[in-house]
């Protein structure tokens, strides 16, 4: 066996086994506290200020967006993934986190080298991604 191998398993003795029913159950929350929020705003947006439905969703995206990027630039949204876990990860907070995130982290290496290029890896897997997944699903819906 080699030393690698004996310092993986000397380590795994000590690392602390993970509750995946209490993360869950904490993601389920808060990832259903941010999207009753975001309902909430979405609301808002429409009884309130009276714009349409349309209007309102994409307000109400936009909002969720530049607060996620509030909060990553003033460093709090790690403190709430942490405690969050995939609630606060998968959602679209969690993308907009991870592109913010990234432009503020290459910021010195310019506007296209830096930041719009390292922007794009993120998001343009998620792009890709997002699109192969609708391809797929619009296929199977459209035969169904």
């Amino acid at each position: 066996m080699k030393l690698r191998d004996h310092y993986q398993q000397a380590v795994r003795k000590f690392q602390p086994k993970p509750s995946y029913l209490a993360n869950s159950f904490q993601a389920f929350i808060s990832g259903g506290l941010v999207c009753a929020g975001a309902e909430g705003l979405r609301a808002l947006y429409m009884n309130s200020w009276g714009f349409s439905s349309d209007a309102a969703q994409h307000l109400m995206m936009l909002t969720v967006m530049g607060l996620a990027v509030l909060l990553t630039a003033m460093g709090r949204y790690d403190t709430l993934s942490q405690f969050a876990g995939a609630g606060a990860t998968v959602l679209l907070t969690g993308f907009a986190n991870s592109l913010a995130s990234a432009a503020m982290e290459h910021r010195t290496e310019g506007w296209v080298g830096g930041i719009a290029n390292h922007m794009f890896k993120i998001g343009g897997a998620v792009i890709v991604y997002g699109m192969v997944i609708a391809y797929i699903l619009g296929v199977i819906y459209s035969i169904v």
